[in-house]
């Protein structure tokens, strides 16, 4: 290491135990749960300044901030809909901090500003994302954040006079909203942070020009934290979707025509499988895994005093359904099979009508489409090349590219390949390697890894400017496609669920002991990273197997099993991870959740934890006592640390400037690790 390394702040311990199911639980950090106590933000200093010296004296900091900037200072766009001739979309330009709201007439027309968030004056934390335009493409639906809240402020743009309507909704949560047909009104339901009856379920119609009070009630769900009531439409009806977060979920659906005064009628009554609708001119599809646990696609008709009838649109496949869209007269049906992403192609009555062309490598997402217009909206992208938006033609074939990122990055010097290995139980799982072309063919080389392993996320070739830096600098990036996934089927994510969970872990590991076993890496040039649910994948990895890994990131995890589902919203995850208020759950996440798995005297690797006050998705609190007892127990003299940040969240919506300087602190800390080169090794490209 070439950093400076001393001590770490001194965390006091204030030890607390508590028995669950008569076993004794030790927490020395609870204290550090509460974010706003003066406690706490002295030792959110401590740790920032401790931070901040050891990454500003890592040599070359200043080589590896020029190409990040090289990197994420390009043109994005995103967020892109398309409603009649009109396209709606976020822009940003190089070096602009934030992302502006633009409009294009036609698809090759002229970008028209709408929505600049430093007009704002509030600062570069603001930022700014377009939800929803109405059928007629004059009314806008625009969110604005500070910082990395899940939460926002929902504003209305008159987009042909270019002026904001007062009709705003405060910061909350904002559940769905729908523009009436005449353009007059808007049904929404919103959940704001400071309601009086926070838990208070319901539906309104808002009259714009009129106050938020005067609204109408038009649907009650109850009032109950474990009730999320959620709203979808067409041009003619709304519907009233109804969770209840019990041992298992549970789940209701109500359609009413759009202006009527009646009740709505009840489609699904307290459903135990999953039931997500789209209303489509005339017809209600619904994607559900009722008697389909890869999922099917089914019309649902309704019938005068009887049980609506569902009739198979996409019936369920060997492989499970990832998304699916309808634009024009077809059903797009993305499937992710080893790794790879397939479209399948439905008329309405679903016959199928072909296959979307896809290469092997290359992920594509269906982000957008209507009934109104044959026009698909795609995003493609591989390990090696930058995502590109294209618009792909159902009637032709044809892909036509509509942005693409232009990032300084050569595909041509790197390859990539699939292996399988075995994990612990015997079962093959594949793995993803990229790197350059001399790195593939032999080893030992540094590797960094990642996966995400829960809620049937499949890990499919995504490009990344953390990997892609690294790669320049002679790493090996390893993927593996462990459990808790769906790359086969709703198996594969059962097999690492809830009780599973250690499935997943175990899977992880494997790939890490097989990188070291054939060669292509050693525990000393072996490095990890994740964020969220992966966050706390390579938590565990690090805990249980310190001696496996020289350096840990660690980005907005999970990490105290035992309490997570008592903060923020949650609770939701129950059927994922079970919670420790129930017997057997407890066992099984206090034989991993990463928190109590620290052992005092232990040689734990490098590890970068990241965080910040504005994460309500992954409380930030795991962070906190996470390094403080790490730094407490660790016995190696690697440095151990926390980059904390009062403005971020879950939601990656930070300034341009504040993004350079984070993935420089990531980058520098992996450097420094891993010994790799600050200046890229140019290797010549073959032919």
């Amino acid at each position: 290491m070439c950093g400076l390394i001393s001590a770490p702040p001194f965390s006091a311990t204030e030890p607390l135990t508590e028995i669950l199911h008569g076993v004794s639980v030790l927490d020395p950090y609870r204290w550090l749960e509460d974010q706003n106590s003066p406690y706490t933000r002295d030792w959110i200093e401590r740790q920032t300044k401790y931070a901040r010296a050891y990454l500003s004296s890592i040599p070359g900091r200043e080589h590896i901030r020029q190409r990040i900037r090289e990197f994420l200072a390009v043109e994005t766009h995103d967020s892109l809909q398309k409603v009649g001739d009109r396209y709606f979309f976020r822009k940003r330009l190089p070096d602009q901090e934030q992302p502006c709201i633009y409009m294009r007439e036609s698809a090759d027309g002229e970008d028209q500003l709408l929505v600049d968030p430093a007009d704002r004056k509030t600062g570069n934390y603001t930022a700014v994302k377009p939800l929803r335009v109405s059928h007629d493409g004059h009314l806008l639906l625009y969110e604005v954040k500070e910082g990395g809240e899940r939460t926002g402020t929902f504003e209305c743009l008159d987009i042909d006079n270019r002026r904001v309507l007062s009709d705003i909704l405060p910061r909350g949560y904002l559940r769905g909203l729908a523009f009436a047909p005449d353009g007059k009104s808007f049904c929404y339901v919103h959940e704001p942070l400071d309601a009086k009856r926070p838990f208070y379920r319901a539906a309104y119609r808002h009259l714009f020009g009129t106050s938020f009070n005067e609204d109408k009630e038009i649907f009650f769900a109850g009032e109950n934290e474990m009730l999320r009531l959620c709203l979808t439409s067409d041009q003619e009806r709304l519907g009233f979707l109804v969770y209840r977060f019990l041992e298992k979920t549970r789940t209701d659906f109500h359609l009413k025509p759009f202006d009527s005064e009646g009740p709505p009628e009840v489609v699904v009554a307290d459903a135990a499988y999953a039931f997500n609708p789209r209303l489509i001119r005339g017809k209600i599809l619904a994607i559900t895994d009722h008697n389909a646990p890869n999922l099917r696609i089914v019309e649902v008709r309704l019938r005068n005093n009887s049980q609506p009838e569902w009739l198979d649109v996409v019936p369920e496949k060997n492989d499970r359904i990832s998304n699916w869209l309808v634009a024009g007269e077809h059903i797009f049906v993305s499937y992710v099979r080893h790794a790879a992403t397939r479209v399948s192609i439905f008329d309405l009555a679903g016959e199928s009508t072909g296959e979307m062309s896809i290469r092997n490598d290359e992920t594509v997402r269906l982000v957008g489409g209507s009934q109104e217009s044959d026009d698909l909206l795609i995003e493609a992208e591989s390990l090696t090349e930058p995502i590109g938006i294209f618009r792909y033609s159902a009637a032709s074939g044809d892909r036509t590219l509509w942005a693409k990122r232009n990032i300084p990055f050569n595909p041509a010097d790197y390859r990539h390949t699939q292996v399988w290995y075995p994990s612990k139980d015997g079962t093959p799982i594949p793995m993803l390697l990229m790197g350059r072309r001399d790195v593939l063919d032999c080893g030992p080389h540094p590797t960094i890894m990642t996966s995400y392993g829960g809620y049937g996320v499949s890990m499919t070739p995504q490009f990344s400017v953390f990997v892609a830096f690294l790669a320049e600098r002679g790493c090996l990036f390893a993927l593996p496609n462990i459990r808790g996934g769906s790359e086969f089927g709703v198996e594969w994510h059962n097999a690492a669920k809830r009780r599973n969970r250690q499935t997943a872990y175990d899977d992880f590991l494997s790939a890490a002991e097989w990188l070291v076993k054939t060669g292509r890496s050693a525990p000393e040039r072996l490095a990890i990273f994740g964020g969220s649910n992966s966050g706390l994948l390579v938590g565990a990895a690090m805990t249980q197997r310190p001696d496996l890994f020289r350096a840990v990131v660690c980005m907005v995890p999970l990490l105290d099993m035992l309490r997570y589902h008592l903060f923020d919203n949650a609770h939701v995850w129950r059927e994922e991870y079970g919670t420790a208020d129930d017997p057997q759950d407890f066992a099984v996440l206090a034989s991993y959740s990463p928190y109590h798995r620290i052992r005092q005297g232990t040689a734990y690797p490098a590890t970068m934890i990241v965080s910040g006050d504005a994460d309500t998705n992954c409380n930030p609190l795991h962070a906190r006592k996470m390094t403080a007892r790490l730094q407490g127990a660790n016995s190696s003299a690697y440095p151990i640390f926390l980059d904390y940040n009062k403005f971020r969240g879950h939601s990656p919506v930070l300034p341009l400037s504040e993004r350079i300087e984070g993935l420089t602190d990531r980058m520098a800390f992996l450097c420094d690790n891993l010994r790799l080169p600050v200046a890229e090794r140019k290797e010549p490209s073959l032919p």
